[in-house]
């Protein structure tokens, strides 16, 4: 299993108004920059990919770090599961077509 870490900006853009006072990170962008993150971790584009599921277990929060831990499976699926401060806030696992971005 690898594990690699990302960190939010505390002025985010995208949880501007999402949610006044309360503002999160949208789970949109949570999962497109962990994939974005596996995608170089792994030197490989993951793309065409289709999420087979995804749980969301806590918010993330602009200035949070997360963790990112990820799998590939025997059918070529990637597991992922995501914590902030030891806590889990999403789980996963997206089917994809891994190809060498520099063949």
């Amino acid at each position: 299993m690898a594990s690699i870490e990302r960190t939010f900006a505390s002025d985010h853009p995208a949880a501007e108004g999402h949610f006044p006072g309360n503002p999160i990170i949208p789970g949109a962008v949570l999962l497109s920059t962990l994939l974005d993150a596996i995608r170089c971790e792994l030197g490989v584009s993951l793309s065409p990919c289709r999420i087979k599921a995804a749980k969301f277990y806590s918010p993330v929060r602009p200035g949070d770090s997360v963790i990112v831990e990820f799998t590939g499976t025997a059918s070529g699926d990637v597991r992922f599961e995501c914590a902030v401060s030891g806590r889990k806030v999403l789980a996963g696992q997206v089917e994809c077509s891994a190809v060498p971005e520099n063949p």
